[in-house]
C-alpha cells in the first residue's frame, strides 16, 4: 500500500538533491515496506552522510517503518559535535580518525598523509574492498561514489564534493574538525608508513653524493624504507602544507 510523507533536509545533505528540492520540505511517496532509509535513499541522500533523524519531532533510526503524513527531519554527520548516545544514528563517532579513500581520490590520499594521518588508498581496490576495509579497521571511507556510500556495511563514510585535491582535503578537515590533528610530515606519502627518525650513518649508503654532504638529518618509513630529509622536495611539501594550513 502507497502512502506519503514529508521530508525537510538540513544543511549540506540539501547537495544530494535536485535544485528545486534544497531547503523546502518535500512530498514523497512510500510503501509501507519501506524503512527511512529507503526513503531517504531514493530521494539521493546515503545513510552515511545522516547522522539525526526525527519522524514528527521524535528521534528514529534508519530502520523506522513511517506511517502516511509523517514528517521527516533529516540533519548531516555531526563528527565534530556531540549530539547524544540517543539520538546518534552511527556507531560512536572515530576520535582517531583513519581513512580509506577511493581509487579516483589518489591525490586527496596522499595530501592527508602528508598531513600526517592514516590513510588507506590502493589504485586497483573495487568497492567490496573498500567497503571491507572501512568495516573491518573502523576507516571512514572517502569517496565521490553515492552507491558506494550506501552500503548497508559502511557506518563510517563521507561524500567528496570538489574534484580539486585541495578543495576535497580542506573539506574533509573543517567536516571533521580535524584542524588540530594536524602532524604533518610524520608519514610516508607513498605507502602511509610512519616516519621514524635515523641517524646519517644509518642510510649514508643510500644518498647520493650531494645529499651525503648537504644534509645531516633523516627519516626513514618503517614499513618501505623510503628516505626524507629536508631537501628541495621538502620545501615543495612544506609549501603545500603551508597553504592548505592558511585557507583553514
Amino acid at each position: 500500500m502507497a502512502g506519503f510523507v514529508t521530508v525537510r533536509a538540513y544543511a549540506e545533505l540539501n547537495d544530494f538533491l535536485g535544485s528545486a528540492s534544497r531547503g523546502l520540505t518535500v512530498r514523497r511517496p512510500f510503501r509501507s515496506h519501506q524503512t527511512v532509509k529507503d526513503v531517504l535513499e531514493a530521494m539521493g541522500i546515503p545513510h552515511t552522510e545522516v547522522d539525526l533523524i526525527l519522524v514528527n519531532g521524535n528521534p528514529a533510526g534508519f530502520e523506522h517503518r513511517p506511517a502516511t503524513g509523517d514528517r521527516i527531519a533529516v540533519y548531516p554527520m555531526f563528527e565534530a559535535l556531540e549530539i547524544g548516545t540517543t539520538a546518534r544514528l552511527r556507531p560512536v563517532p572515530l576520535r582517531e580518525p583513519r581513512f580509506v579513500v577511493d581509487v579516483n581520490l589518489g591525490r586527496l590520499a596522499r595530501l592527508l598523509r602528508l598531513l600526517g594521518f592514516d590513510v588507506w588508498w590502493s589504485n586497483d581496490a573495487d568497492d567490496g574492498t573498500l567497503a571491507d576495509i572501512s568495516l573491518r579497521e573502523h576507516r571512514i571511507l572517502l569517496t565521490r561514489d553515492r552507491g558506494l556510500l550506501k552500503r548497508r556495511a559502511i557506518t563510517h563514510g563521507l561524500f567528496v564534493h570538489s574534484q580539486q585535491a585541495e578543495e576535497q582535503t580542506l573539506a574533509v578537515l573543517r567536516r571533521l574538525n580535524l584542524q588540530q590533528r594536524l602532524t604533518p610530515f610524520t608519514r610516508c606519502v607513498r605507502c602511509n608508513g610512519a616516519l621514524a627518525e635515523v641517524s646519517k650513518e644509518e642510510v649514508l649508503d643510500h644518498l647520493e653524493p650531494l645529499t651525503r654532504r648537504y644534509y645531516d638529518e633523516f627519516s626513514r618509513c618503517t614499513e618501505c624504507g623510503r628516505i626524507y630529509w629536508r631537501g628541495s622536495h621538502f620545501a615543495k611539501l612544506s609549501g603545500i602544507v603551508d597553504e592548505l594550513l592558511d585557507q583553514l
